[in-house]
């Protein structure tokens, strides 16, 4: 277990805790909640393309199953543990129940840097995982989905091993598909448009002036990058951007597009566009700007620099950036943090969309999608808005409210198997 996910799942239960003590849990249903239903530990041998094996580590658990079949990403990372799977899964549960979809919570990944991989490499990893999964998923069991280092192409070689072994073609089992296998139109940037949406409205509700609103994005991958798009399409000015090597900040504000094109031609970093002056990561969470969204990696934003994050309202588009210490330290200078259950559940609303889809077996149009994701993210922001200003706790505090919350009507109303 790396200190890294030791926290991060130290943090998980935290957060459940402090839910548990607004709802009045019983230590009994606190210790069902905070215990995976299921964590299974995997064996991934593969024959690497020189002819040498390599045997790989694979995780999957399914945190809660009490709202519906199991929902979660599956990851190819280095970092990957069990301890940061199984906080992950928990996170999912608790964001399943606030976007109000009939799914528990999942996670998965295999420990392995996928950039040291061939494609047929590649390939051969996620269907050995595939494969050692077939017992625990399907459309009623449990619905993988792509994650870091992962994609759509993955999902397909996941999904045609599961119907190898099973003998039925079931596109239902995994979501985030190519179009051409029962994938969903619209699922592409569904993330970065539920980040987009709660930004908005969290800025809206400040009484900010979209045409003047000032934004930094950290994390310009496929989430961070049509954020800043869409936000600048919005009317917000996005001044700064940054990726793994470093950022980019032009006070009068980046042409997104062209900074993905600049990319796209092959830089390997947004460093080097022109015009921008160059800036460092840490630097860019530190800005004076109206809006933050933190869409990298966890934990970039702690007790050591949260007094120094100038940022009126900080969107969490990626799983986890702020700790769990900050979140005082934010709240005690005035800064308003929507959090990772709510802000980046735009990829789950929409994952839903795909398996209901593959269910009836007749497509949404990308319009129905972008409608229904709306719907959905806005219903969830204000209520738990709504909540947060009732009781006087966090958007955070809030959302973990309702989210356990309605984990815990379900089992009550199920009750215990014997």
């Amino acid at each position: 277990m790396s200190l890294g996910s030791d926290v991060a799942l130290a943090t998980a239960q935290r957060r459940l805790a402090t839910a548990a003590r607004h709802l009045g849990l019983s230590d009994d249903m606190h210790d069902l909640l905070r215990t995976p239903r299921r964590a299974v530990t995997i064996s991934v041998p593969i024959r690497r393309d020189d002819g040498e094996l390599l045997v790989l580590t694979g995780y999957r658990v399914q945190h809660n199953l009490a709202r519906g079949p199991a929902k979660g990403g599956v990851r190819f990372h280095a970092g990957t543990d069990l301890a940061e799977v199984q906080a992950l899964a928990m996170a999912m549960t608790w964001k399943t129940a606030l976007m109000n979809l009939p799914y528990g919570g999942a996670k998965g990944g295999v420990a392995v840097e996928p950039g040291l991989l061939s494609a047929a490499e590649k390939e051969r990893v996620a269907r050995r995982y595939a494969a050692e999964l077939v017992p625990l998923i399907g459309p009623d069991l449990d619905i993988p989905a792509p994650d870091v280092g992962t994609d759509e192409q993955v999902m397909a070689w996941m999904m045609d091993t599961y119907a190898a072994h099973t003998g039925r073609t079931a596109p239902g089992v995994v979501t985030g598909k190519p179009l051409s296998v029962g994938g969903s139109a619209g699922r592409a940037g569904a993330t970065s448009r539920g980040i987009v949406i709660t930004a908005l409205a969290a800025l809206r509700e400040r009484g900010h002036d979209l045409g003047s609103t000032t934004v930094a994005v950290q994390g310009f991958g496929k989430v961070g990058a049509l954020a800043a798009l869409y936000l600048r399409a919005a009317g917000c000015r996005v001044v700064a951007v940054s990726d793994v090597k470093g950022g980019v900040h032009d006070p009068g504000g980046l042409d997104v597009a062209a900074l993905m094109r600049h990319v796209a031609d092959g830089a390997d970093s947004v460093i080097g566009y022109p015009g921008a002056d160059v800036i460092g990561n840490g630097e860019l969470l530190e800005l004076d700007v109206d809006l933050l969204v933190p869409a990298a990696v966890e934990n970039v934003i702690t007790e050591a620099n949260a007094d120094r994050v100038r940022a009126g309202v900080v969107v969490e588009g990626a799983n986890g950036p702020v700790s769990a210490e900050a979140d005082q330290a934010l709240a005690d200078n005035g800064v308003v943090v929507v959090p990772d259950i709510l802000a980046n559940g735009g990829g789950v609303a929409v994952s839903h969309l795909e398996w209901v889809q593959n269910l009836r077996g007749y497509p949404w149009s990308e319009v129905d999608v972008r409608r229904q994701l709306r719907e959905v993210m806005e219903r969830a922001y204000h209520e738990v808005s709504a909540l947060a200003a009732e009781r006087g706790v966090s958007l955070r505090e809030a959302a973990h409210i309702i989210g356990v919350g309605r984990v815990v009507e379900a089992h009550q109303t199920r009750g215990l198997y014997p």
